[in-house]
C-alpha cells in the first residue's frame, strides 16, 4: 500500500524510555541500559557502528529497488524519518540456512530487495505509537506491517510474560532505539510480508476453509487477483511534498499536496470461521453454506432463487460471499473514525447518543453495509449493527450485528499483497433485516470513504509531517511553500473510482485535524473551475433525501450548481456566506424552548437547509482531549438539502457539483453526504433527531 517515495523534512523525534506495561518479556527485556538514543547518528550510522548488524547492512547495500537506482544506505544516512526492523546476524544466518545459501553474497539482487524493503517504513513509529494493531503506513514494498503482543509461552514454553511480534513472525528483542532520522527496532528473524494474492491467501488459514472454498466456487478468486493499475502514471505531477507549486490555498490555510506513485486495487474480507458456522448454524460443508445463502437471499430476490451457477453474480452463494468483501483496503481501526485503542478523535462525538459509524459498498452489486463502533459495555467494531451503545436507538430499534475480531486477537497474519481479512462472529447478509431495519436510518457517508482509492492509498487518516508535533493528527499550517506540514494526497482525473472529473478539477484528501470544523476531522477539497460527479452509494429501494454537510463562510469558497442524475436542483449554492445570511441561522439558545427549536428546524428544512449534527464537536484545541464547539451550534457548519432521488435498489445514481466562479483558487469543502430515507425525514410519528 506504500505509494509515496518521499523524504520528509527533518523532525525532532522524542525518545520514549518507557515501554508500555505488559508488553515486555521477562526473559527478553534488554534493560533500560540497552535502550539507545542518539541525536547525532542517522539510522545508517547506527547500524554500521554495531557488528551484529553487519550482514543486514550488506543486504541494504545490495538492494537497489525496482529501477536499480535505490541507495538504502544513503537514504538511511540522510534527512527523513524511518522505522527500521533490523535483523541480527544470527537472524540472517538462520534465513540463509533455511535457503541452503552459504552467504549474503549468494543472495540474488531480488532477494536483497525483498528483505531490505520489507524492513523499512518511511515514517518513525515507536512501540508506544502502535500498540496491537496495523502500522498506519506500509513498508517500502507497499505492504502492511502489524505489531501484536503475544504470550511468550506460545512461542517458547520455557518463557513467560509478553513479547512483541512483527507480522506474526519476527520478535522484537531490542526496540525504540532512537536515531536522528527515526527509530531502529532489532528483530530475531527477517521480517517478511505475504506475496500471495487475496484469491489464495485464505487457503493458508485452516480455520476458514468454507469461505475459501466458496470464493473459488463463485469465481470471485479471479476478481481478487487484481492488484496494480498498469494504466496509471503520475506523469509530470509531484509524487512528494517538495514542490512549492503544489502548496495550495484552502480556507484560511494552505495544503501541501503530493500524488500516489502507484495505484493499487485491494480488498477487505470479512470471514466467518468454520467453527462459528458449525456452532451457530450446523454448517460443515459447502452445500450447507449454499443452502444458508438461499435462506437469506431467496426472500429478497425471489426471481433469482433457481439460479444454480455459483459464478452467476445473481446466485445466492455469489451474493453471500460478495457481500462479505469490500473493494478497498481497510484495517480494523480504519473502518470507522475510532482510529486506535485510545482514539483521541473519538472524543469529538457524543457517544451516549451516537455510535460512530461509516457505510461501504460491497462487491455484491447494489449493496451496502454499515460498520459501527459503539462505546460502553459492548464496545468494539460491528457490521450491520443498529442502536446506541448497548441499547435501542431513539426509535426503539436494536440489532446487534456481527462483531469483528481485533487483528491482535486473530493469532494469524491477516494481510497479504492485495488484501486484509477480518474474523467476524456471525454471517452478514444484505437480507430483509439489513435492508428494512438496519439501513432504514439516516446514513452519513464521509467523503473520504466515497472512493476505494482514498482508503487503499492511505489518504483517509494519513499521518502528516505535523504528526510529530501533534500525535497522529495534523495541524493548521499557513506556510505557502513545501515546508508546509499539512501534507495531503491528491488524485488524478480518471483514476478515482466512483468520481468523474476532468483536468480542470483538482481533488485532494486532507488529513485529520482535531480542531477544524470537519466531520471526522478530514475532508475532500475540490479546487479550480471544477465539475465533478460522485456515484451515490447504493441503498435499498425507497425515496431518499440527499444532503451535503460542509463548512461555509470563507471568502475562497465557491458557488456551486448541483445536479442529481443530471437534473439541476434549484439555484446555485453560494458557499461564501455563513448560515445567518444563507437561511437566517439562529442558535438553539436564542430560540428558547423545544417547540420554538423544532419549529425553526422545520421551517429551514422546508427551505432546503439544516443545522450541523448535534452529535459531533470539534476539539477544544489542536491537541484534542476535550470537546470544543458542537457543529449544531456553529453558524458555518451546515447541511444543504440537495434534493431527492428514488432508488429501485438496482440502479446507479449520481450527484454532480459544478463551480460557477472562474477563479482557479476557489474551493469546495466536501465533508460528507447524508442519505436520509423518507421514513426518517417525513415520518408523522417521529421527528428526525438532531444528532
Amino acid at each position: 500500500m506504500k505509494i509515496l517515495k518521499f523524504k520528509l523534512l527533518t523532525v525532532a523525534v522524542l525518545f520514549n524510555t518507557a515501554v508500555q506495561f505488559g508488553l515486555v518479556s521477562c526473559s527478553d527485556d534488554p534493560g533500560v541500559e540497552n535502550y539507545y538514543t542518539s541525536t547525532s547518528q542517522y539510522a545508517a550510522d547506527y547500524l554500521m557502528s554495531d557488528s551484529k548488524y553487519s550482514q543486514y547492512v550488506e543486504i541494504l547495500r545490495r538492494a537497489t529497488g525496482e529501477k536499480g537506482t535505490l541507495r538504502l544506505i544513503e537514504l538511511l544516512g540522510s534527512y527523513g524519518s524511518y522505522t527500521v526492523f533490523a535483523p541480527t546476524n544470527d537472524a540472517v544466518n538462520a534465513y540463509l540456512a533455511q535457503r541452503n545459501v552459504g552467504s549474503v553474497d549468494e543472495l540474488s539482487k531480488e532477494d536483497c530487495d525483498t528483505i531490505a524493503l520489507n524492513s523499512i517504513i518511511e515514517n518513525a513509529y515507536f512501540t508506544t505509537d502502535v500498540n496491537d494493531q496495523e502500522y498506519p503506513e506500509t513498508n517500502m514494498l507497499d505492504q502492511p506491517m502489524t505489531i501484536a503482543s503475544k504470550d511468550a509461552k506460545d512461542i517458547d514454553p520455557s518463557q513467560s510474560g509478553l513479547v512483541m511480534i512483527i507480522n506474526e513472525s519476527a520478535k522484537l528483542i531490542q526496540w525504540d532505539d532512537s536515531v536522528s532520522n527515526g527509530v531502529v527496532h532489532t528483530v530475531d528473524k527477517i521480517v517478511f510480508t505475504s506475496t500471495a494474492f487475496a484469491s489464495d491467501f485464505l487457503d493458508n488459514d485452516p480455520s476458514c476453509t468454507l469461505y475459501s472454498s466458496a470464493i473459488k466456487a463463485t469465481g470471485l478468486n479471479e476478481l481478487l487477483s487484481k492488484y496494480k493499475d498498469a494504466n496509471y502514471s503520475v506523469g509530470s505531477d509531484s509524487i512528494d511534498w517538495t514542490n512549492d507549486a503544489l502548496v495550495m490555498p484552502t480556507a484560511s490555510e494552505y495544503d501541501n499536496v503530493a500524488y500516489p506513485e502507484h495505484r493499487y486495487h485491494k480488498f477487505t474480507l470479512f470471514v466467518c470461521p468454520d467453527a462459528v458456522l458449525k456452532e451457530k448454524y450446523g454448517i460443515t460443508n459447502l452445500d450447507q453454506l449454499r443452502q444458508k445463502a438461499h435462506e437469506l437471499y431467496d426472500p429478497v430476490y425471489p426471481d433469482d432463487a433457481n439460479i444454480t451457477d455459483d459464478k452467476d453474480r445473481r446466485s445466492a452463494l455469489n451474493r453471500f460471499i460478495s457481500y462479505h468483501i469490500l473493494n478497498r483496503y481497510a484495517g480494523y481501526y480504519n473502518l470507522t473514525a475510532v482510529d486506535g485503542p485510545s482514539s483521541t478523535l473519538a472524543i469529538n462525538w457524543n457517544r451516549r447518543k451516537w455510535d460512530i459509524a461509516d457505510w461501504y459498498e460491497t462487491l455484491m452489486p447494489y449493496s451496502i453495509l454499515k460498520c459501527s463502533y459503539p462505546n460502553g459495555s459492548q464496545a468494539g467494531l460491528y457490521i450491520n449493527r443498529r442502536g446506541v451503545q448497548s441499547r435501542a436507538d431513539e426509535r426503539g430499534v436494536f440489532v446487534r450485528g456481527a462483531k469483528v475480531t481485533p487483528t491482535s486477537e486473530m493469532g494469524i497474519s491477516n494481510t497479504c499483497k492485495n488484501a486484509i481479512y477480518h474474523y467476524i462472529d456471525d454471517v452478514i447478509a444484505y437480507d430483509q433485516t439489513t435492508q428494512q431495519v438496519v439501513l432504514n436510518e439516516r446514513m452519513r457517508l464521509d467523503a473520504s470513504t466515497l472512493s476505494p482509492d482514498f482508503m487503499t492509498s492511505g489518504a483517509r487518516g494519513i499521518y502528516t509531517k505535523s504528526s510529530y508535533e501533534n500525535g497522529k493528527y495534523g495541524l493548521w499550517d499557513n506556510t505557502s511553500n513545501h515546508n508546509n506540514k499539512n501534507t495531503c494526497l491528491g488524485f488524478k482525473a480518471g483514476f478515482v473510482e466512483n468520481f468523474k472529473y476532468d483536468n480542470n478539477t483538482h481533488l485532494h484528501v486532507r488529513p485529520r485535524v482535531l480542531s477544524f470544523w470537519s466531520y471526522q476531522g478530514d475532508e475532500v477539497t475540490i479546487l479550480g473551475v471544477f465539475d465533478f460527479s460522485v456515484k451515490i452509494p447504493p441503498v435499498p429501494a425507497g425515496t431518499y433525501e440527499l444532503r451535503l454537510f460542509t463548512c461555509v463562510e470563507f471568502d475562497n469558497r465557491g458557488i456551486i450548481q448541483v445536479y442529481i442524475d443530471d437534473v439541476p436542483q434549484g439555484i446555485p449554492f453560494d458557499m461564501r456566506p455563513g448560515g445567518e445570511t444563507l437561511f437566517g441561522w439562529k442558535s438553539d439558545t436564542s430560540l428558547g424552548d423545544e417547540d420554538a427549536i423544532s419549529s425553526f428546524d422545520k421551517s429551514i428544512h422546508n427551505l432546503g437547509w439544516m443545522k450541523g449534527p448535534k452529535s459531533y464537536y470539534s476539539a477544544s484545541s489542536e491537541s484534542g482531549g476535550t470537546q470544543g464547539s458542537c457543529f449544531r451550534d456553529l453558524n458555518r457548519t451546515i447541511r444543504k438539502v440537495l434534493g431527492t432521488f428514488v432508488s429501485d435498489g438496482k440502479t446507479d445514481h449520481y450527484v454532480r457539483f459544478q463551480q460557477k466562479l472562474s477563479s482557479l483558487t476557489n474551493a469546495m469543502n466536501f465533508d460528507f453526504l447524508e442519505i436520509c430515507p423518507s421514513s426518517v425525514y417525513n415520518n408523522e410519528y417521529y421527528a428526525e433527531d438532531r444528532w
